[in-house]
Parts: C-alpha cells; structure tokens; sequence
C-alpha cells in the first residue's frame, strides 16, 4: 500500500513539473479584432490593457493547456475618441459596469494540420458568458532572446457574434443592412515568455 500511494504521488509530482508555465509579452502581441462597417469595409480596434497565463505540456506541445486572459475594456482603441467613446458605453460594453473581458480555456485540441489547435473556452463579456471556438496556430518552435528568454509565438482567429453578449445597438441603412455587422472577427498576435 505504502509503495503504491509513493508510486500515486512520484505520478503526481512529475506531471506538476512537467507543466510550462508562460506569460504574454504585451510589447509583442497584439489582441485585435475586426467588424464590417456599412456593410462594405471593415473597422479594426484593440485592447490596450490585457493581460494572461498559459501552462503546457512542454515548450511545443500545447495540447490541453490551461489559457487564462484578461482584457481591460476601457482600453478598446479603434483610432477614432468618438467611437471608442460609444463602445464604452452601456449601449455596447458598459465599460464602468463591466470593465473586464475574459477567457478561460475549457480544452486545447490538435487538429490535422501542423501547429494548429483547436481552442474551447468559456469567453465572458459584459457579464454574459458563452462557450467560444478558435483556432489558434503555434510557430511550432521556440526562440531563445539574447537575454535568455524562450519565446513562442501564436496566432489566434475565430468569430464570434456581439449579440451573444448582450452588445445589441445597431441602426439600420436606407440602402438596407445595418451599420455593423453582428459577426466579430477576433484576430489576437500573441508571444509567450517562459517563465523561469
């Protein structure tokens, strides 16, 4: 008995130890995303403030890691004060009631191509949350700074719709259509540092 439960614990500490732990370079990522505008071009914003962790497996094998982020609504950036102004308001994200967007993930599955993942996590905005679908694809390798720093890179995409979260205001077109689309098109640059 006390064999197998030193056995149990062996186990469980080298599975602990297995874990990499990483942290967002914010000076290189960028979490981005897009909506058609007028129903003929696009509009591109970002966060300015996020934050988040990742633990994997191993320096490339992703599978199954644990993604914790944050992003600060008041942050949202779109080049335009007038408009930020207005997504920052209870008519999109209520940014002084719900200041706070977040993700956790749920599963990280590979898919049939090289480096790519497919990414389930719970995606909480304006106090909604929803299961989410991304894919995400890794530069399959690491990169080691002059300070030392082991670097991996990834590329997350998915769609996901506004009205989901409660983000409803829209005004309609004379021509027909809406002024924005419901479809969210999230485009997020990340690189991770291993932490020491």
């Amino acid at each position: 008995m006390k064999k197998l439960i030193l056995t149990i614990m062996t186990t469980a500490s080298i599975a602990t130890q297995a874990q990499v732990k990483w942290k967002l370079d914010n000076a290189h990522s960028k979490v981005g995303f897009t909506v058609t505008h007028m129903m003929i071009s696009e509009t591109e914003g970002y966060f300015k403030i996020y934050g988040g962790e990742v633990q994997s497996k191993s320096e490339t094998d992703f599978t199954n890691a644990t993604i914790t982020f944050t992003a600060d609504v008041n942050s949202i950036n779109t080049d335009n004060e007038q408009r930020d102004g207005h997504l920052k308001s209870p008519e999109f994200f209520d940014a002084a009631k719900y200041p706070t967007i977040s993700f956790k993930s749920t599963s990280m599955k590979p898919t049939k191509n090289p480096n790519e993942y497919e990414l389930v996590g719970e995606l909480t905005i304006k106090g909604v949350t929803k299961k989410v679908t991304l894919k995400a694809i890794g530069s399959g390798k690491t990169v080691k700074d002059p300070w030392g720093n082991i670097r991996y890179g990834f590329k997350v995409t998915g769609v996901i719709k506004r009205s989901d979260f409660g983000l409803t205001w829209n005004a309609a077109l004379e021509t027909g259509g809406v002024v924005v689309s419901d479809e969210v098109n999230i485009n997020c640059k990340v690189e991770l540092i291993k932490e020491k």
